[in-house]
């Protein structure tokens, strides 16, 4: 019982820090500048003011890529969750939750591909603004581990019997 809170626990973890990749502008970060993949924040005087996101310096086609693996990774996260909840009742003494596991295993390479296209495309910031990786970003690849661990675990755990 106290490995399946565990699992859950973990599991509910993984999705706060999802949408919180997903959600929080702090991709990018420099003293005067903060950029997701949503929008830029820019410090004027005292005051922070949203911005769109340029498209000569952030290119479209890569930001949305980047936009729509961060949200597919929190949408099969989630679902993975519920599925596991129901394979508690549903599955048979024994088996495996494979279906949990895979769901999980999208989820990961979601979050995965949208770092990844981030890393790779907007990585000629550091010489221009002088700025470097925000905790979003480091928080997209802790998902990342947490997702692949959790599919890991699905993959290979049986239901017992009570």
């Amino acid at each position: 019982m106290l490995a399946l809170a565990g699992i859950v626990l973990l599991h509910i973890t993984a999705i706060i820090l999802l949408l919180v990749t997903t959600l929080d502008n702090a991709w990018w970060v420099t003293d005067k500048m903060s950029t997701d993949v949503w929008g830029r924040w820019l410090l004027q005087g005292s005051t922070w003011h949203y911005t769109n996101l340029p498209t000569t310096k952030y290119p479209e086609e890569y930001l949305q890529v980047v936009q729509a693996t961060s949200i597919l990774a929190c949408i099969f996260a989630i679902l993975a969750l519920f599925v596991f909840v129901a394979q508690l009742f549903t599955l048979g003494k024994g088996q495996r939750f494979v279906f949990s596991g895979i769901l999980q295993m999208i989820s990961c390479l979601s979050i995965m591909i949208a770092a990844s296209v981030y890393t790779s495309e907007f990585q000629f910031h550091k010489a221009e603004d002088g700025g470097g990786f925000g905790h979003s970003y480091a928080l997209a690849w802790v998902s990342f581990v947490l997702t692949f661990l959790l599919a890991v675990t699905y993959i290979v755990l049986r239901k017992k019997s009570e």
